[in-house]
């Protein structure tokens, strides 16, 4: 894909380089709407003004962007820790933005990075649709990207991530080895790494243990928790599994207040274990057996690979993962 200019713009708009120009410095002598249209066609091009390239020649931002699919979940707050610790002992500030889960807004905020903000970018993939050329703007502004947790596969960067099909696996064992024959599955979107690998790993403990993968209970959710709360509710009252596994924190909380709210007991009627960093998960009542992500080590390394990048650019071909080992730890949730 070539670069587009902003003599490109300019010229598709039918207006003067000067014109263009003072629309992205939001200069007061031109007409909102001409701004607007301006704007609109930029974002429609994928175009983002190298404002500060001069400098740039010279000088480094000093900052990094960390774009993240959502706040409600503790891996975040801890892998943000651990990035923070390595870019404050390169002098860097770190910009943090969050997707709510959409594609689109994740694009919106990549292109928005390319004019120059940041040296680098740090991102936890939002998993939504199959188009993720937006990122092809920071490979045409030579700007490093590095992808934690959640990546798209057809971007070729540095990955790193947890070893999220074994403790899957592992976990899904462990409902087995206690007694489940009917484990449902809570997955979030499919299209994002972690999506595919964990549900994965839970078919192939099925598979070992001589159980059949069963369609209707896998569960796949979404960004509202009202929404996810009635679709687990309905699959515990038709399907009535012994034993749930959700692939995110969220979907663990969700499931313990549908549960209580139906009179159930956990573990007595349904065991429960997630993939979870909740500090106090030993404190709830029944505590909450977990796979505890290694998020702080996730958020380091990855900001190791990504000022690597920044210092000495290596052109990728493919995706380089590192795998990083989750911890599972089994509590009363999950036990017979």
């Amino acid at each position: 894909m070539s670069q587009i200019t902003i003599i490109d713009l300019a010229q598709r708009l039918g207006l003067s380089k000067s014109t263009v120009s003072r629309a992205f410095r939001d200069s007061s002598d031109i007409s909102p709407k001409t701004k607007a249209r301006i704007l609109a066609k930029a974002e429609e091009l994928g175009f983002s003004p190298n404002l500060y390239a001069s400098n740039l020649r010279v000088n480094r931002s000093q900052t990094i962007a960390i774009i993240i699919p959502e706040f409600g979940n503790n891996f975040f707050s801890q892998a943000i820790k651990g990035i923070e610790l390595v870019a404050r002992s390169k002098k860097y500030h770190t910009l943090v933005y969050v997707t709510d889960n959409s594609v689109q807004n994740e694009a919106s905020i990549v292109r928005s990075l390319a004019n120059g903000r940041v040296d680098g970018v740090l991102i936890s993939a939002s998993g939504e649709g199959k188009d993720h050329s937006h990122l092809q703007t920071m490979k045409d502004h030579n700007i490093p990207v590095v992808f934690f947790d959640r990546s798209y596969g057809d971007y070729p960067s540095y990955f790193v991530t947890g070893n999220d099909f074994e403790s899957s696996r592992l976990a899904t064992q462990h409902l087995i080895d206690n007694g489940c024959k009917r484990i449902a599955y809570l997955a979030i979107n499919q299209m994002v790494s972690i999506g595919k690998i964990r549900m994965d790993g839970y078919k192939k403990a099925l598979e070992d243990n001589g159980l059949d993968f069963d369609e209707q209970l896998l569960l796949d959710t979404e960004n509202d928790e009202d929404v996810n709360k009635e679709a687990i509710r309905e699959l515990i009252r038709t399907k009535q599994p012994d034993g749930v596994f959700a692939s995110v924190e969220r979907l663990a909380i969700s499931t313990i207040r549908v549960v209580n709210e139906e009179g159930l007991k956990i573990p007595n009627d349904i065991k429960l274990i997630c993939f979870s960093c909740l500090d106090i998960a030993d404190l709830l009542s029944p505590s909450l057996s977990v796979v505890k992500q290694p998020a702080y080590e996730m958020g380091r390394e990855a900001a190791k690979f990504l000022f690597g990048q920044i210092n000495e650019p290596v052109g990728l071909e493919e995706q380089h993962t590192t795998w990083l080992e989750s911890s599972l730890i089994f509590q009363r949730s999950s036990r017979k």
